[in-house]
């Protein structure tokens, strides 16, 4: 599916999700009232700098939060269904059914004593009502259109016996085996060469286009959300600061931290005498300013920035969380 033609078709919609984290007897806010929504088809990107949040929120809406981290309020629907109050036997089979993961070190979704195939296999059949011979022919065309050499004799290999690129398009086979609907993809280049990162994002666009699935891709890297989403959530602080379309929000960003992202990306045409950077640090948890959480890196801050905290301003295809932008409203 191109990303003129996405249906408008709502997939996954979360609302106000926040998410904390329990330390001895205080709560800290991880997460504080994030919304978004993906459609049927489309590719979301949730960049920002580390500690922003970004896998917190991929954790919360998998259901995989673990204590001390846990959901303290909002909703997350799948297809119209709500999920996030489901047990947790539930939530394992929507995951395996529905929800594909990919994580950053492969080596975490893969079974060091159980071969690829088996792997493979295994899943399938816990997720559709199919023989092992249709299993296995299911695991080896997976395996053959995720580009991995000689398929049929690497079925046999284990995780170790393969290359970091080579085992991450074994995990995309893994996620996408039983055709979810949605897959979040958590950093999923980030441990790999620049070269293999490459393969894998172009990898990743075509199995979901081919398969009709949903992306969530989480990552720091704006060439990556440029080459691979059709839209983008830019988090800050456990906040989305940004929201748009990728080409638009690249082209003209709106809030000073995705200038300070975008400026920090080297020219390709000239050799800069400095590399731009985004002075400063995001606040730590429990640490949190009056106002807006960017005012003090905010090369645009002024006194409004230190009373209430900015809310999305736009509307639903285009928004900015920064008071600058009320004079475009």
């Amino acid at each position: 599916m191109s990303r003129e033609s996405a249906s408008d078709c709502k997939l996954l919609e979360v609302a106000d999700l926040k998410v904390a984290v329990d330390v001895r007897d205080r709560q800290f806010s991880i997460i504080k009232g994030v919304s978004l929504s993906i459609a049927s088809g489309e590719t979301l990107g949730v960049v920002g700098e580390s500690g922003a949040g970004k896998s917190v929120f991929g954790s919360a809406v998998a259901g995989l939060l673990e204590q001390p981290i846990r959901k303290t309020g909002g909703e997350v629907h799948l297809h119209g269904r709500r999920i996030d109050t489901l047990s947790g036997e539930e939530l394992r089979r929507l995951r395996g059914a529905s929800i594909g993961m990919v994580f950053q070190d492969p080596l975490t979704s893969l079974d060091p004593l159980f071969t690829i195939g088996d792997q493979l296999i295994e899943t399938i059949r816990t997720h559709k009502p199919v023989s092992y011979t249709e299993a296995h022919a299911h695991a080896l065309k997976l395996l053959k259109e995720t580009g991995i050499p000689a398929a049929e004799q690497r079925m046999n290999d284990y995780p170790h016996q393969f290359s970091g690129g080579m085992r991450q398009r074994v995990v995309l086979a893994l996620a996408l085996c039983v055709d979810p609907q949605l897959v979040i993809a958590d950093e999923p280049t980030t441990a790999l060469d620049v070269s293999v990162q490459a393969q894998i994002i172009r990898l990743l666009g075509r199995l979901c286009r081919d398969h009709g699935t949903s992306v969530v891709l989480i990552t720091h890297d704006m060439g990556v959300i440029a080459e691979a989403c059709d839209n983008v959530a830019v988090m800050y602080a456990g906040r989305v600061v940004e929201y748009g379309p990728t080409r638009e929000i690249i082209r003209n960003p709106r809030h000073p931290y995705t200038r300070g992202l975008m400026a920090s990306i080297p020219p390709l045409d000239k050799r800069p005498d400095r590399l731009q950077q985004i002075d400063g640090a995001m606040p730590q948890i429990g640490h949190d300013l009056a106002g807006c959480a960017f005012r003090s890196r905010c090369p645009s801050a002024f006194a409004k920035c230190e009373g209430d905290v900015p809310q999305l301003i736009g509307d639903e295809r285009r928004s900015s969380a920064c008071w600058l932008e009320e004079d475009n409203v």
